[in-house]
């Protein structure tokens, strides 16, 4: 499918006006279907779950099943689908954001069944999932980097973050960074005491519990992964003078997002070990859950690869949120984080090796798939598509990342593994002896 072909112009009312029409659909209809909020367990299963652990009698929680009635949403959805020509690139593009919420709207009136899981991973996809073009999947990616990892460094070794900023001063730090970022938009920073998760982004504010403890590397990570990624794009979507629905949280634009904003904390460096680690154990953790681990078993899991209890509980939580705590039925997105990042590492690599420098900011548009970036990336030059308004200082300038890639690329070549510490003197003794030799004849 040519998107060079399919031309369209602002004043082409013939065309765009139907495409506008249904952008407008989707976006009154996609705010509707809210899937975190739909699935999240209360913070009140923790304390109890806790409790039996602690006296050698573990219980499965047992989070409430909620079934929301998003008939009328999906009726509206397959309208929308059904309007739009799929010849077209940007009807193209719709047709499969309205896809992917019908579908979510589906797995959450499907909440602890087994369609729930068919429906997550449709979206999200399967860790053990081994493409045609690949010969590995995210499981093996996800073993490999705890492998290299132990290589590094003993599991018992790598040093806890110590977490020890009360909330309020931690958001008052966070406010400090943003605001010169977002010089456009007033994004806030709010304290929530019942929020399931210790931080969450919107288009409006960076949400953080208020009862949580924050380190200083967090305050790098929140800012990079939740601010000048998931609340920018939201904002970019948001500022397009035509396809709003660039600014919803599609479902299938998931693994994109959550690739970009993870790579944006490891091009900065505010990632460390420990959360690299957790998002590989995650991954693991969501294979064991879909081939019949229950809930403890994965909490047992995390616990074994070094977690604390509380993290070990919230990792667990995150997998069988809409599913069942017995097994097999949950929510896969975690198994999308590790396979997203690789995918945008390979992307930006072959985005810049073939001289299209220009369609990095276009990741930040909006919500949208690498795909995406493809497909709408011409409507760039005739001002349908918009560039993006905040774009991460890091993907500015290309040079830089080229420059890291180059480097890591080349010292991949160096084998740890037949590498002792003591070489590194040998090797200074054994040049010094033979420059002295060099130098008497």
């Amino acid at each position: 499918m040519s998107t060079v072909a399919s031309a369209l112009h602002p004043g082409d009312d013939k065309t765009l006006g139907p495409l506008l029409e249904c952008d407008r659909a989707l976006l009154a209809v996609g705010k509707k279907i809210r899937v975190l909020k739909a699935i999240d367990w209360p913070q009140s299963l923790e304390a109890p779950f806790m409790a039996s652990w602690e006296k050698g009698n573990p219980v499965l929680p047992q989070p409430p099943v909620r079934h929301p009635d998003l008939s009328s949403e999906m009726a509206a959805l397959k309208a929308i689908m059904d309007k739009l020509d799929r010849g077209h690139p940007i009807g193209n593009w719709m047709f499969k954001t309205a896809w992917s919420y019908r579908t979510a709207a589906q797995m959450l009136m499907s909440i602890g069944t087994a369609r729930f899981t068919e429906c997550s991973t449709a979206l999200y996809g399967r860790p053990d999932m081994t493409y045609r073009s690949q010969t590995s999947n995210a499981v093996d990616a996800a073993n490999d980097l705890l492998t290299i990892s132990d290589d590094l460094i003993s599991r018992e070794e790598i040093p806890r973050v110590v977490a020890d900023i009360p909330a309020e001063e931690f958001a008052r730090r966070l406010r400090e960074r943003l605001g010169p970022f977002f010089d456009k938009d007033k994004v806030d920073v709010v304290l929530d005491p019942d929020l399931p998760s210790k931080a969450t982004a919107g288009s409006k504010s960076i949400n953080l519990r208020s009862t949580a403890l924050f380190s200083a590397l967090d305050l790098e990570q929140l800012t990079e992964h939740e601010a000048f990624v998931h609340t920018a794009t939201l904002l970019n979507g948001k500022h397009q003078p035509y396809f709003k629905s660039l600014g919803l949280g599609a479902p299938r634009t998931t693994r994109t997002q959550e690739g970009l904003a993870t790579f944006s904390e490891i091009i900065t460096g505010a990632i460390d070990l420990n959360r690299l680690r957790r998002i590989a154990l995650r991954v693991i953790a969501v294979k064991n859950a879909l081939d019949g681990a229950d809930f403890i078993e994965v909490f047992r899991g995390f616990l074994d690869a070094g977690q604390s209890p509380t993290e070990s509980y919230q990792s667990a939580a995150r997998i069988f949120r809409g599913g069942d705590p017995k097994g097999r039925i949950c929510f896969t997105k975690d198994g999308a984080y590790l396979e997203g990042v690789m995918i945008i590492y390979v992307f930006i690599r072959k985005v810049l090796q073939a001289g299209h420098a220009e369609m990095l900011p276009m990741l930040f548009a909006g919500r949208v798939t690498t795909s995406d970036v493809i497909t709408l990336s011409p409507y760039l030059h005739d001002g349908l598509i918009a560039r993006a308004v905040y774009v991460p200082p890091w993907a500015r300038n290309p040079q830089r990342i080229l420059s890291l890639m180059a480097f890591f690329t080349a010292a991949q070549r160096f084998r740890l593994d037949t590498f002792e510490l003591n070489r590194f003197v040998e090797f200074e003794e054994e040049r010094i002896e033979e420059s002295l030799q060099a130098l008497e004849h």
